[in-house]
């Protein structure tokens, strides 16, 4: 028999009744949470080994998922298929781990077959399960309440809100524990080095700065056709201006340059220190890349002079440093 042809009104209804039902179940799990999410949160905050996450099916998909969350989050944290942990990867599971266990059921064949190990090992067992009466309730240390009133699915079959619950549940376990360890953005970073974040987090001034010859200087005596051909040079599209010693005293920009001649000013016998802005913003050279778009953003500059702890000049950075680096 040929497909029905699309009714988008019902397909609009089937899709907004899909969130409405996964909605009223995470508003239903808020409901339940107690004392019992409390212990989950403890049992996985002082694990000495890892947090194991196992599930079969579906629930074996969201664990995976619940597993990478943690694992970037601060908990260290591995999935194990329980399939196949039967067959070897019990291995896996030390005595020192946490075991979270998620099934909606709660008696899926191959989590139940492998309870007993755990409980002989001496493994805690946190289960997020629907099935309050299931095996896997009966075996846990700690129960999260993970049932739904129906799937999303208008047969009522696929696992469809439940796994919306139990991905919501790993998620709120994740962020109390990752709260509880004062995870900062900077140690998200590190675990996530090649996303945009990393980039923003991990990467320093000193990682994108201009140095040595190609960063523009001159001493405040220079004159300023020196100090023109020094930043023409350069291409930065400024100049900084240090004593003998390297300590920045000023700088000189195209923009300078441009209000210079907008007022008629005779360029001619002037020296560098006649034409730089002093005491100009500058960046330590630990400072982060980040800090330095922003500096860029917030002043309507394009380039900062990079420092050290003494006042020395040690680089440049402008936005097209910025740019190649990816930090904007």
């Amino acid at each position: 028999m040929p497909p029905m042809r699309p009714n988008p009104d019902r397909i609009l209804q089937l899709a907004r009744e899909t969130l409405d039902i996964e909605a009223a179940a995470l508003l239903q799990l808020k409901a339940k949470l107690d004392a019992r999410f409390v212990q989950a949160v403890n049992l996985m905050l002082g694990v000495q080994g890892r947090v194991v996450v196992t599930g079969m099916g579906k629930s074996g998909h969201i664990g995976r998922k619940i597993a990478a969350t943690l694992a970037s989050t601060g908990t260290p944290a591995m999935f194990v298929h329980p399939g196949e942990a039967s067959h070897g990867d019990l291995g896996m599971i030390q005595a020192i781990d946490v075991v979270l266990a998620i099934s909606n059921s709660g008696e899926s064949d191959e989590l139940v077959a492998i309870l007993p190990f755990l409980k002989r090992q001496g493994v805690p067992l946190i289960a997020m399960t629907g099935g309050l009466s299931s095996s896997l309730a009966q075996h846990a240390d700690v129960l999260l309440d993970c049932s739904v009133d129906k799937e999303a699915c208008p047969l009522n079959l696929a696992p469809t809100a439940s796994t919306t619950a139990q991905l919501a549940m790993g998620d709120a376990l994740a962020v109390a524990l990752l709260d509880v360890r004062g995870f900062k953005p900077e140690d998200f970073a590190r675990s996530h080095p090649g996303g945009s974040l990393g980039r923003r987090l991990l990467t320093h001034v000193s990682d994108v700065m201009r140095k040595g010859d190609a960063v523009p200087q001159v001493g405040p005596d220079e004159a300023f056709t020196s100090l023109m051909r020094e930043m023409t040079s350069k291409g930065l599209g400024a100049t900084s201006v240090t004593d003998a010693d390297g300590h920045v005293l000023g700088v000189f920009t195209d923009g300078d340059l441009r209000r210079l001649i907008e007022k008629g000013t005779d360029l001619r016998h002037l020296k560098a220190r006649d034409v730089m802005h002093p005491n100009p913003r500058t960046l330590r050279v630990e400072a982060l890349a980040v800090e330095a778009a922003e500096m860029m953003e917030q002043f309507r500059i394009t380039s900062v002079l990079v420092v050290d702890a003494n006042g020395r000049l040690c680089g440049a950075v402008n936005t097209n440093d910025l740019l190649r680096a990816k930090v904007i």
